[in-house]
């Protein structure tokens, strides 16, 4: 896939179903063996993924009546006064980043969020990962600091970029 431009019209987003697990699956197994998008090395199940991700701040990226991506929110706190500050994740699968899908995902996400009263959204993102950077300041996210040897993922320590974004429509 080339040229999205000529088919920006053919992009569905919608809530992401269990019925979707399958191919989700398939491309976060894609992110984890970048090497840069997780410090995970196993896709979790089911269950534990849904336990993980927020219900109603689930969505996915349609082309061609294939799923091609998915962006998702997580709880950065269980307690109160955090309530409205979440964790994105966005994945496209492999055959089709760099034609705006992961922007049309993290669009969608933010109106979802404002829409479910999330204030704050932030990103811990791989130093190493210009393209998923630039994606978040292009949606409005800004470095608030960089995260010096975070975590650690095939015995070397990495580093993580937070970003975050404060939602204009959410007091």
């Amino acid at each position: 896939m080339t040229n999205l431009v000529a088919h920006q019209m053919g992009i569905v987003v919608r809530t992401l179903l269990k019925t979707d697990w399958h191919t989700v699956s398939k491309i976060y197994k894609e992110g984890i063996a970048t090497g840069t998008a997780t410090f995970e090395i196993e896709c979790p199940n089911w269950k534990e993924w849904d336990d993980k991700y927020i219900s109603n701040c689930r969505i996915v990226a349609i082309f061609n009546n294939e799923v091609v991506g998915f962006a998702v929110l997580s709880s950065v706190s269980k307690r109160e006064v955090y309530k409205g500050v979440a964790e994105v994740s966005v994945y496209v699968s492999e055959g089709f980043r760099g034609n705006n899908f992961g922007e049309t995902l993290l669009k969608h996400l933010i109106v979802k969020s404002e829409a479910h009263g999330f204030w704050t959204l932030q990103a811990n993102i791989f130093s190493k990962n210009i393209a998923s950077i630039n994606l978040h300041k292009k949606c409005e996210f800004r470095i608030v600091g960089i995260r010096e040897k975070i975590g650690k993922r095939d015995g070397k320590w990495y580093d993580n970029q937070l970003l975050e974004r404060r939602s204009k429509v959410v007091n």
